[in-house]
C-alpha cells in the first residue's frame, strides 16, 4: 500500500516504523502548508491511504468523496511514543479497509 503521513505526525520516524509499506509524507511531496480538503484532494491521486492524528479531519470534510482510506490515530500525542503502540492496528487495517472509509485507531 502507499501511505500518506499528515504533517501533524513525525513522519521520518513513522516511514521507518511502518516499512511494510509505501510511504511518504507530505513534505516529501512538497505539499505542507495545503489544507485538508485540497491534501485530500491530491493524495487520492497517488494514495492508498492518508494516516493522520487529526480528529476533527472528517467532520469538517466530506470524506465519502475522497477514493483513500482515511485513518486516524487516536494518541495522547503526536510524540513517536505515543503512536508506536497503534502501529500494528493501523498496519492491519490498511491491509482490510476499502478506500473511501475513516477509521479510527486507538490504543
Amino acid at each position: 500500500m502507499k501511505v500518506l503521513i499528515d504533517e501533524c505526525l513525525p513522519g521520518r520516524k513513522l516511514k521507518k516504523a511502518l516499512q511494510s509499506h509505501d510511504c511518504y509524507t507530505v513534505a516529501d511531496m512538497q505539499w505542507r502548508g495545503i489544507k485538508n480538503g485540497k491534501l485530500l484532494t491530491l493524495a487520492q491521486e497517488e494514495f492508498d491511504v492518508f494516516l493522520t492524528i487529526d480528529g476533527n479531519l472528517p467532520y469538517q470534510q466530506n470524506t465519502t468523496q475522497y477514493d483513500i482510506l482515511i485513518v486516524v490515530l487516536r494518541a495522547v500525542s503526536n510524540r513517536l511514543e505515543d503512536i508506536l503502540p497503534l502501529l500494528i492496528k493501523t498496519d492491519q487495517a490498511i491491509e482490510s479497509y476499502k478506500s473511501g472509509q475513516v477509521i479510527w485507531i486507538e490504543s
